[in-house]
Formats: structure tokens, C-alpha cells, sequence
């Protein structure tokens, strides 16, 4: 089977584009020049010819007002400045990851003293922490057990009194093993 190599359409960012100079199909527009004062109601190729005497472009700024508000601007400055606040944006987006932990019903002391302090720093960190406990062979007779463990782990992880955990989701049964996902309040 064959899998396209084109960017599905629900993850692109959708770009706004602005209309300017001749591509402006309206016969009157809301002039505001570069300084940002109201020069009132004309027709566009009057509001054209402005902008260009200033060496300036006319953007459509709001084209669903009635009539539409047009701006003298330097395109490139805008274009830029767009530009660079999206990249702010993007930067400041905080992206969680959910990092995993497995234990095992027969897991020693140390162990789980490594997995808790793993899980510490991931919750630390600011990610969500999912725990899982897989069941094999005749480990699935021992489900009360799985469960207490990671119960247990979890409520080691709660005794740091600065450290509020919350349950994503309860600690639930899937396939052949228990799982749950917490995260840390902040």
C-alpha cells in the first residue's frame, strides 16, 4: 500500500492573507495611513495612488466591515513582524510530553526507588507520567496484587508534601496489564 507524502490539511497552520493594492475589488475603502490616523471614506484607486506617492502599499485590513478598512504600510515591515510574533508564539506554546514507567509484579525495593525518582523528575519537569504494570503468564491470577503495587508506588510519589498528584485517569485494566496516567497539579 502506498502512503502519500503530502501534509494532511488538519495540521497546517492556516495563514492569513491580505489583499493589497490592485488585488482590493472594492470600489470605496476606510483609508488609515501609516501613522494610524482616519483619513475617511474614498475610492480605492484614489487610496492606491496615496500609498504609492508615500511608497507605500494599501492592505486590506478588515475586509468584512462595510465598506472595508484599508492601511498604508511598508508590506515587507508587516509581512515581517507577523512573522516573528508567530515564531513568540510558538516558543512560548509549553508542550507535555507523557513519559512512561513500567514495573513488574516481582520488582525489588531499589527498583522501585529508581522508577520513583524517574517519575519525580518527569513530574517535576511538568510532563504527565504514565505507569504501567504488564501481567505475564501466571501473574494475571495476581491482579489484586498488580493493582496494590502501583497503588503503593503511586502513594510514594505523594509523600513529598510539595507535590500535589492528581489522577488522569483511574488505574484501569488493559489487556494484559494495569496502567494509569498522573500528573502533577501546579
Amino acid at each position: 500500500m502506498r502512503y502519500s507524502r503530502r501534509k494532511s490539511k488538519r495540521h497546517q497552520v492556516k495563514e492569513v492573507r491580505y489583499r493589497i493594492n490592485e488585488q482590493i475589488r472594492v470600489p470605496q475603502v476606510k483609508l488609515i495611513d501609516e501613522a494610524g490616523e482616519f483619513l475617511g471614506v474614498m475610492d480605492t484607486h484614489k487610496a492606491i495612488e496615496i500609498a504609492r506617492e508615500k511608497e507605500f502599499t494599501l492592505v486590506e485590513v478588515s475586509p468584512k466591515e462595510d465598506p472595508p478598512v484599508a492601511k498604508i504600510v511598508d508590506y515587507g515591515k508587516m509581512q515581517y513582524k507577523k512573522q516573528r510574533e508567530a515564531q513568540k508564539q510558538k516558543a512560548l506554546q509549553k508542550k507535555t510530553e507523557t513519559k512512561g514507567i513500567k514495573l513488574s509484579v516481582r520488582i525489588g525495593k531499589h527498583d522501585i526507588d529508581f522508577r520513583r525518582k524517574q517519575a519525580e523528575k518527569f513530574l517535576d519537569s511538568g510532563n504527565k507520567v504514565k505507569i504501567e504494570l504488564n501481567l505475564r503468564g501466571r501473574e494475571k491470577q495476581h491482579k489484586p496484587l498488580a493493582r496494590e503495587i502501583i497503588q503503593n508506588f503511586i502513594n510514594e510519589i505523594k509523600k513529598d508534601e510539595k507535590r500535589e498528584i492528581t489522577m488522569e485517569e483511574p488505574i484501569k485494566y488493559k489487556g494484559n496489564g494495569f496502567s494509569v496516567i498522573i500528573s502533577q497539579k501546579i
